[in-house]
């Protein structure tokens, strides 16, 4: 069991991790290439910034089963994301997307048999209750398909707070091996792409280096410490922040439901790990 200092700064790992994650949106206005393009570029540069960290931490590029499984986990999050903002609203895809806490929730309770805390429940439900009530203004119907994928990726996003449970797992090496497999399904419409802006290039830097390269990193820190419904839960934090920044420096506005909704996730994260905080110390 990690001591309170440990497990304050896996936390806030978490938190930052989130943080960084909520910076697509706003890198992607200034993008002019279709998803999949964006995805294959952005983990180019982030296999640089993994791959050196692998290298200064000495730590070892390991393959097996569970390596392979939680790679899986890591593409199919961003390339599920990428095709659902493309077939249905992107309000929709990020809505049913986080509903990963659920299927961590399940996915803990079927596989490894750990029953739910109340409290996990509750913060679970208020959590997704926030995030829906944030896009509340912008929800449609969508296309169905989208909607499907979207809420997939809400399934594979879940199997990337669970990569430290997993037998034998090692996460790192599995954003890795999920990152090269991004590239190599990215590439070919990367390659197909005729307009390169810098500004776009500028972008793709920043998404490669900070919201997939470092923000992976401090998620698998981050994961050797927090338990995976908190991280799941902390990281709903991301969904809020991700509108908030395209608004501010972008000029997209903000419907006062998506107000009440932010201060309803923010609020419910910050109570949560406040009372976990306190009943661990």
């Amino acid at each position: 069991m990690p001591d309170k200092k440990t497990r304050q700064r896996g936390i806030l790992c978490v938190f930052f991790s989130a943080v960084l994650y909520s910076i697509g949106g706003l890198c992607m206005k200034f993008i002019p290439w279709n998803g999949i393009s964006i995805n294959g570029g952005r983990n180019i540069i982030a296999l640089m910034v993994i791959g050196a960290y692998l290298l200064l931490t000495k730590h070892p590029l390991r393959f097996n089963r569970s390596v392979a499984l939680g790679a899986v986990c890591v593409s199919g999050t961003n390339i599920l994301f990428c095709l659902a903002n493309k077939m249905t609203t992107s309000a929709n895809a990020i809505v049913l997307q986080f509903t990963a806490p659920i299927f961590v929730l399940l996915l803990s309770v079927l596989i490894w048999k750990k029953k739910p805390k109340k409290p996990d429940l509750i913060t679970c439900a208020i959590v997704l209750a926030g995030v829906v009530c944030f896009f509340l203004d912008a929800l449609e119907m969508g296309g169905m398909l989208g909607n499907i994928l979207a809420l997939v990726s809400g399934l594979s996003y879940a199997g990337v707070f669970l990569l430290n449970e997993m037998p034998e797992g090692d996460p790192i090496c599995s954003v890795f091996w999920g990152d090269v497999l991004s590239v190599i399904i990215g590439l070919p419409f990367l390659l197909g792409e005729t307009a390169f802006p810098p500004t776009a290039i500028v972008s793709l830097v920043i998404l490669g280096a900070f919201q997939v390269g470092l923000a992976y990193i401090l998620i698998c820190i981050g994961l050797k410490t927090t338990p995976p419904v908190t991280a799941s839960l902390i990281s709903g934090i991301e969904p809020v922040l991700n509108p908030i920044l395209v608004a501010v420096f972008y000029g997209e506005t903000i419907g006062p439901m998506a107000l009440v909704g932010a201060v309803i996730v923010i609020g419910s994260v910050v109570a949560y790990n406040a009372i976990d905080a306190k009943q661990a110390g």
